[in-house]
């Protein structure tokens, strides 16, 4: 049986590496001992952020609606308990949204809410 020679494999193994960790600092973006934690380590990070991100936006959204409708005379928990007796469908997303940038409608749907 002849012998096999694995440099071709290996060779684009270590090229499949470096072009993860391109524009990296320093040693982790060349060494391909530092390039392979860095980009594990990049990996992970990505995979959590990625949920740390909806954490995080969800919390702009609570800051957003409850600003509008601290000027409306309400506050964030009392709206959205009335928000959910009242069976409405409309997410906090579509809310922090219309709040920002369309007051009159957000301030129609409080208004719908209180009734």
């Amino acid at each position: 049986m002849p012998r096999v020679k694995r440099g071709k494999t290996h060779v684009k193994r270590r090229r499949n590496i470096l072009k993860k960790v391109k524009g990296f600092r320093g040693g982790r973006k060349n060494l391909i001992k530092l390039a392979k934690t860095a980009g594990m380590k990049a990996g992970a990070h990505a995979y959590r952020d990625r949920r740390v991100k909806k954490r995080v936006n969800r919390g702009f959204q609570q800051v957003r609606i409850g600003a509008a409708l601290k000027e409306l005379g309400w506050s964030y928990s009392k709206f959205m308990g009335a928000l959910k007796k009242s069976g409405s469908v409309l997410n906090r997303k579509v809310l922090s949204e219309l709040a920002a940038k369309e007051p009159e409608i957000f301030k129609k749907i409080v208004e719908q809410v209180k009734k």
